[in-house]
């Protein structure tokens, strides 16, 4: 499974962005499920809201929830990540927790922001 983070959603979403379509193809082309994140989906939801775009298209993809055990994962992988000179964002812990504890692969633009959790379990999609 790929777990679509919210930038390579927003770009997948932009239907002139090149690289969106790109991004779109390496999914289909992988013949993964692929999912979002509870997380993903405010922050995008959250972007529509804000400059009047419609959200239906969004409401139907597929979304993995932040439970329990997300929880309790998110804050140890935040505390790991600090204990190695890294400062994270809360929101980028939450979701790497949710794709780790669902067997997933992160799909992020954002690589750079994400690489700490790599030592801590998280798998990152690649081409």
């Amino acid at each position: 499974m790929i777990v679509i983070d919210t930038d390579v959603l927003i770009e997948i979403m932009d239907r002139r962005s090149a690289k969106g379509e790109e991004a779109l193809k390496k999914i289909l082309e992988s013949g993964e499920s692929f999912a979002i994140t509870s997380i993903t989906l405010h922050e995008i939801l959250y972007g529509l809201y804000k400059y009047a775009k419609p959200v239906e298209e969004v409401l139907r993809l597929p979304v993995l929830s932040y439970g329990k055990e997300d929880a309790e994962l998110s804050a140890k992988l935040e505390l790991e990540a600090e204990k190695l000179g890294h400062v994270v964002s809360r929101m980028d812990a939450m979701i790497a927790a949710i794709a780790i504890n669902n067997g997933a692969k992160l799909y992020t633009f954002n690589q750079k922001h994400f690489k700490p959790f790599e030592k801590l379990g998280l798998q990152l999609f690649r081409d």
